[in-house]
């Protein structure tokens, strides 16, 4: 297995608040939700999570938002803030703060709807800040191509670097081919994971990630594919 350990670094010592805030706020919902008793934390994952019957008619749209910040587990929520750390420090540096809490709502909105228009009545809670962060990867893969991710195999223990268009793309091409798989009756394929809500936010992070792209590069006159893109920050 691989994981994305860091990446080519923002330049001229911006502080990505706004990702390290959003990472703190999930850490501390899932403190909250595992210290619940368990009949309870149940409750609290069906009043909170996004539950796709429920918003096809209209009820509880405010789950789209709160989903966002409910895990399932510790593995759940380190593997979501692993990749939240290492990919969206560039991006809210060269956006800025605002524009980038409108930015990762926005992803983590077109996946909830993504998913629910794969799962009408699905009464199933979906939680997870996955499709917000499949947003802020799908804006990286296009707005800096060509950087390198430092990425750690287990099965080796140790680390190494490649280009960020190899490793999205090809974390961009299992979600496309497991969504598919799993909406194939024939297969039987159930893996608690909802795809389609990682396709829905990838796809809206590299729809932003390529208007963010031209305008920056229309506006600078600067290639974001030079070796550090992110020195006029």
């Amino acid at each position: 297995m691989i994981f994305p350990i860091g990446d080519e670094q923002v330049k001229g010592g911006y502080k990505p608040l706004i990702s390290y805030l959003l990472i703190v706020i999930n850490v501390l919902v899932f403190m909250f939700q595992v210290t619940l008793p368990p009949g309870y934390e149940q409750g609290f994952v069906m009043t909170y999570g996004m539950i796709p019957k429920e918003i096809a008619h209209g009820q509880d749209y405010f789950t789209l938002f709160t989903n966002m910040f409910l895990h399932g587990g510790w593995m759940h929520l380190i593997g979501n803030m692993l990749f939240l750390w290492v990919f969206a420090d560039n991006i809210e540096a060269v956006i800025g703060k605002i524009p980038f809490v409108l930015f990762y709502f926005g992803g983590g909105l077109a996946a909830s709807a993504a998913h629910i228009l794969f799962n009408l009545n699905s009464s199933i809670p979906a939680i997870g800040a996955s499709g917000a962060i499949s947003a802020v990867l799908g804006a990286y893969l296009v707005m800096f191509p060509a950087s390198k991710i430092k990425v750690f195999v287990l099965i080796f223990f140790r680390s190494f670097y490649m280009p960020a268009l190899f490793f999205l793309g090809i974390w961009g091409v299992q979600q496309f081919i497991n969504g598919f798989i799993s909406i194939v009756p024939s297969t039987a394929y159930t893996s608690g994971v909802a795809w389609f809500a990682h396709i829905g936010g990838f796809v809206f992070g590299l729809i932003c990630g390529f208007l963010i792209r031209r305008r920056y590069e229309s506006r600078y006159g600067y290639d974001m594919d030079s070796p550090s893109p992110r020195d006029l920050v």
